[in-house]
């Protein structure tokens, strides 16, 4: 595709960003269940783990999936259920069941590692219709990477649990690229090549919680690595792609990914954590500022049509550097997860990295 028709398209997609503004349309409700965790892994950006966690009870859920479906409907929603790793509740089912009995379509993010032929099962009853599952490497850097000794074997088991019911709209699996894991991309490939995987995702590490102190940043010639083994990939029909994260310029956007970079972030996601606060992608920091209130004592609906007024604008305005750059239309700003908040700037940008 030339760039000229890029560049069209980027443009016409600044434009509808700006109408999300004023319209709003929900249609990822991200609904993290818990902080717990049965694996440490070196990135978390939310910091999971063997910890307490404050979260909210069934009926809790219940009578805030009643009010979503009142007043937003079921068909146009999709709910992202992750954590955490969410099937550590033990009223799991419970939740999503009634999510599903409402209507609603639903899909998770879990590590796999307890997931079983039963466990996929009840799965396929409560009408899960997609699932993303971390595969960071190989086996000795992914339990490296995880901090989990036998978390390979017990996630590719969960794999394996998902793609032998062939129930599920898409079975997926997500990996992390990081300095450690960067030379296995080949010998991923090969081996998801004899699994019935429906899309393999990959996303670079991020400076976020976790990861921030990792050591495990990429440098540009790794970005560029990374990128043109996708778009490789990709020409050859394989069913892949780079995380929503990031423009990448116009050598790559439209390249690596279905579609062109936009932070959904406040337009059409929002998060509900463990505890009921609310806010926007759950990968963005939860500061005083970007809390948006509490399910528990606020009117979700209301505080989507008139919060999240920090992500319906263009976020290059915060920073000197961002306003003045050429490319500021098409980026905006970059990602909110990745912005620091503090210093006003964007801690992932790829101009002088990529283009």
């Amino acid at each position: 595709m030339s760039n000229e028709v890029k560049i069209e398209h980027m443009r016409e997609l600044a434009e509808y960003r700006r109408g999300l503004w004023k319209a709003p349309k929900l249609k990822f409700l991200f609904l993290e269940l818990t902080l717990r965790c049965n694996e440490r892994c070196i990135h978390c950006g939310s910091r999971c783990g063997d910890l307490p966690s404050e979260e909210l009870t069934f009926e809790q859920y219940k009578d805030f999936l009643d009010k979503i479906k009142r007043d937003f409907g079921t068909d146009g929603i999709q709910l992202c259920i992750t954590g955490g790793e969410p099937l550590l509740r033990k009223d799991f089912f419970d939740i999503v069941g009634y999510a599903h009995s409402l209507g609603f379509h639903w899909g998770m993010t879990s590590n796999g590692t307890l997931i079983d032929s039963e466990v996929a099962a009840r799965l396929e009853e409560c009408g899960m219709g997609t699932v993303s599952i971390s595969l960071d490497g190989m086996k000795e850097s992914h339990d490296a990477f995880r901090q989990t000794p036998g978390g390979w074997d017990m996630a590719v088991r969960g794999i394996n649990a998902l793609i032998d019911r062939n129930a599920f709209k898409s079975v997926q699996v997500t990996t992390v690229v990081h300095k450690g894991n960067l030379d296995e991309l080949n010998e991923l490939y090969d081996y998801l090549c004899g699994v019935d995987i429906d899309s393999w995702r990959l996303i670079t590490i991020e400076p976020i919680g976790r990861a921030k102190d990792a050591g495990m940043s990429l440098g540009a010639e790794d970005y560029r690595r990374v990128l043109d083994f996708i778009r490789e990939k990709r020409l050859e029909n394989v069913p892949i792609l780079y995380g929503c994260t990031h423009y990448l310029g116009l050598a790559y956007e439209r390249e690596v990914r279905d579609w062109y970079f936009l932070c959904n972030a406040g337009i059409y996601t929002a998060g509900i954590r463990t505890n009921g606060d609310i806010g926007a992608c759950l990968d963005i920091e939860m500061r005083p500022e970007l809390l948006e209130g509490n399910i528990l004592t606020d009117d979700f609906t209301w505080v989507w049509k008139n919060g999240f007024r920090t992500y319906r604008t263009d976020l290059h305005n915060r920073s000197a550097k961002c306003s003045a750059c050429d490319e500021r239309e098409r980026c905006g700003g970059g990602s909110f997860h990745s912005w620091d908040f503090d210093k006003n700037e964007q801690r992932v940008c790829f101009k002088g990295i990529l283009f």
